[in-house]
């Protein structure tokens, strides 16, 4: 009985061969998973920072983002009072024929942007001036409300 032992044993150890190195043929996707979160990572930095061209301290308001299909036209006072159509500084006496130039007859809404910090007559006169152009789709924005 003991030889039978030793030979099941014996067996087992001179069956194990080593194995000759075999190419994988499956893909790593490691690398490639590191790169795209790297990306992602990248986007979700850079992104916000090219959504307005002038920086303004908007106030916040409890409302939701509407959905806009197109880029917006958007007229920005900042805190100074300088009035900006798109990221073009102009004129207060400009504003009306730069928004014709950019809405080109076409029924566009026009957003205004205020500054915080901004004089609220200030605000209140380009949106009159606005208006009195024979603009009547304008819309305020503001940053959306933080949960309390």
């Amino acid at each position: 009985m003991a030889g039978s032992v030793r030979s099941a044993q014996g067996s087992t150890r001179r069956g194990r061969r080593r194995r000759r190195a075999e190419p994988m043929s499956e893909i790593n996707v490691t690398p490639f998973v590191d790169v795209m979160l790297v990306l992602l990572i990248v986007f979700m930095v850079t992104a916000p920072l090219l959504s307005a061209g002038v920086p303004v301290d908007l106030p916040e308001a409890p409302a939701q983002p509407l959905a806009l299909e197109a880029e917006p036209v958007t007229v920005t006072i900042d805190t100074d009072g300088r009035v900006f159509v798109g990221e073009n500084p102009i004129d207060f006496a400009d504003l009306v024929p730069a928004l014709d130039a950019v809405v080109a007859g076409r029924d566009e809404r026009i957003y205004v942007r205020g500054d915080r910090e901004a004089s609220y007559g200030t605000i209140m006169r380009v949106m009159g001036t606005i208006n009195g152009a024979g603009f009547r789709n304008i819309g305020l924005v503001a940053l959306s409300d933080p949960e309390p």
